[in-house]
């Protein structure tokens, strides 16, 4: 996200800010950083203070607040968030506010009073006339007082209540920065959520308001939320409880934000709300209801699955489905919701072909050993004929096999390399699974990704 000095327009996405620069670059810039301060975390970084411009064409000089956030991504480090502004002294600036380090830590505590209010309208108004927030759980800016009412509305039926974990204060004239970690405890269900902030507060009408502010998630996601076993198992009986309401809304509402479905009945992935609202509206017809066969559960940090086997009974006729499934679940908004769930027929039509833990674990060698070529064909060659592949570096399912290879074309560019860290194998007949956590060494710049994998296996 780039919030410009010279446009009121938050540059969200690339065409936006081709467009900005498109103009600015007319100017033939060149900055110099005058003070600056530096805040470090786990593959994020950032630098905020004072730069001033010199612009090519006509040699006028521009000082202005900066603030950048960097992200390591793809290999390396690139500009997550960068807000610049102009300075503001001409806000009261023939009577300059003094203000400590203390008091500008301790304004965070005047806004997490007004949220302790939940008014939201009392929590709008600790910002400045112009102020923006890019919040934690929203990808919309919020650039005028009816975001930010809108924004708390539903912020404040959390009952949220904040403390600061780590803080770096930086003050110029007539305005302030505060940038670190901050915690909260949401009343509403006792969960936490950590997050990185910035604050900058200027002096408007008397009062110390603020100007900006912004909210992410760490790098690592929300604080660890314990779960045992016979919890993540008891997730299936919300599911199952949502069916038998017999209202898509309540199914739907039980996966997260980025779910995805692979349903036994239907060969279209339902990758969004609309499309997993739309399979149930059918489905649901048939008056479900589902209970647990066999079910094997792995447990991970704000992450778990269960992979087994159910039957279903169908209220409306009375016959039964037996189906291989898995869900994925995560910790979203304070609570555990479906983040993938593949449901599959159990294929007894075919002779068992028995397999080791071992043999599966070889299966993951021979897929590396197919990046190791370099040819995107035999990698997807590895993929069964009616596969699905949700890959970790793109939102796109391929779910065919020019799909695949389409995906792979660009992933092997970056000649990766792959290794098991922990898994955990589950078998069934004809069937298998592999999943744990895995990290890619990339040969084209040397670069690490760890990340979390699931493969299942068919003969």
């Amino acid at each position: 996200i780039l919030l410009p000095t010279v446009s009121d327009e938050p540059r969200t996405d690339f065409a936006g800010l081709t467009d900005y620069f498109d103009a600015f670059l007319q100017k033939k810039p060149q900055g110099v950083i005058v003070e600056g301060q530096i805040t470090r975390g786990d593959n994020w970084c950032m630098d905020a203070g004072i730069y001033d411009f010199t612009m090519g064409v006509d040699g006028s000089v521009v000082r202005a607040r900066y603030s950048f956030v960097y992200v390591y991504e793809g290999g390396e480090w690139k500009i997550q968030h960068h807000h610049s502004s102009v300075m503001p002294e001409g806000v009261d600036v023939l009577v300059t506010k003094d203000i400590t380090e203390n008091q500008v830590r301790n304004l965070f505590y005047l806004w997490n009073d007004a949220l302790a209010t939940e008014d939201p309208e009392t929590v709008a108004g600790r910002y400045s006339k112009q102020g923006v927030l890019l919040p934690t759980v929203s990808d919309v800016p919020r650039t005028d007082k009816e975001g930010l009412v809108d924004y708390f509305t539903g912020f404040c039926k959390k009952q949220p209540q904040g403390k600061i974990l780590e803080s770096n204060v930086i003050i110029g004239t007539n305005w302030c920065q505060d940038a670190g970690i901050y915690e909260f405890t949401m009343g509403a269900d006792g969960s936490k959520v950590k997050a990185r902030y910035s604050f900058i507060y200027v002096h408007e009408d008397g009062a110390w308001k603020i100007s900006h502010h912004h909210s992410s998630m760490m790098p690592e996601g929300t604080l660890p939320q314990a779960i045992t076993k016979e919890e993540v198992r008891a997730q299936f009986g919300r599911w199952n409880d949502a069916l038998a309401t017999l209202d898509s809304r309540n199914v739907a509402d039980r996966y997260s934000k980025n779910a995805v479905l692979l349903p036994t009945v239907s060969d279209t992935p339902r990758t969004d709300d609309a499309l997993i609202k739309d399979y149930f509206d059918a489905f649901l017809l048939k008056k479900p209801q589902g209970e647990i066969v066999e079910s094997n559960v792995i447990v991970g940090t704000n992450w778990a699955q269960d992979a087994g086997i159910y039957d279903f009974t169908m209220g409306s006729d009375g016959s039964k489905v037996r189906a291989r499934y898995s869900f994925i679940y995560v910790f979203e908004d304070g609570e555990w919701k479906i983040s993938h769930h593949h449901s599959s027929v159990m294929p007894e039509g075919i002779l068992g072909q028995p397999i080791a833990k071992d043999e599966v674990r070889s299966l993951f060698n021979l897929w590396n050993d197919a990046l190791a070529t370099g040819d995107s064909k035999k990698v997807a060659a590895r993929y069964s004929k009616e596969a699905v592949l949700l890959p970790t570096v793109s939102d796109t399912p391929r779910t065919n096999e020019a799909l695949i290879t389409d995906y792979f074309d660009a992933f092997l560019l970056k000649k990766p390399q792959g290794t098991i860290e922990s898994g955990e194998i589950i078998i069934g007949t004809n069937w298998a699974q592999d999943a744990g956590i895995y990290e890619f060494t990339m040969g084209a710049d040397g670069s690490k990704v760890k990340a979390r994998y699931s493969f299942i296996y068919v003969h």
